[in-house]
């Protein structure tokens, strides 16, 4: 290595792996990179908005996700001591509609190298809204009512 190569960063490679295992459809291993007690702020106005809570509903989440073949190629990644910031092409391959837009991704890390939160963000809001309401609708009275 020559002194002007930089070292990539630790958390760059957790990001990177998060993305390889998720464009293998591989659930343990983006779980791997997550803490238990993670928060993942979905945005929007649809029933998968909000924030997630634990590692079981970030999962549940994913896997509705593979349902609509969503797909990501990360485009942009960034980072300082405690944050990773990526830019990624996301888009669908299943489903009524189509979603293919540009995100952005505040990924943070605690203490022990796990992200604990990430707030995702929209390029296309709208569409995402109109997408996920077109092909995941809310079950019927009283089933989706919180017991």
């Amino acid at each position: 290595m020559t002194t002007s190569e930089a070292v990539p960063d630790p958390k760059v490679e957790v990001i990177n792996h998060f993305f390889s295992a998720y464009a293998a459809n591989d659930v343990k291993g983006m779980s791997a990179v997550l803490a238990p007690d993670i928060e993942w702020n979905i945005p929007g106005h649809h029933p998968l908005s909000g924030t997630k809570h634990g590692l079981a509903e970030v999962v549940s989440f994913f896997d509705q996700l593979g349902k609509a073949g969503f797909r990501a190629e990360p485009v942009f990644l960034g980072s300082n001591d405690t944050y990773v910031v990526d830019i990624h092409r996301g888009w669908t391959t299943q489903g009524v509609g189509h979603v293919d837009t540009m995100w952005a991704l505040v990924w943070h890390f605690d203490a022990a190298g796990q992200v604990d939160h990430v707030v995702n963000l929209s390029g296309d809001q709208h569409r995402m809204d109109n997408y996920i309401w077109a092909n995941f609708p809310l079950a019927s009275l009283p089933a989706r009512l919180a017991r």
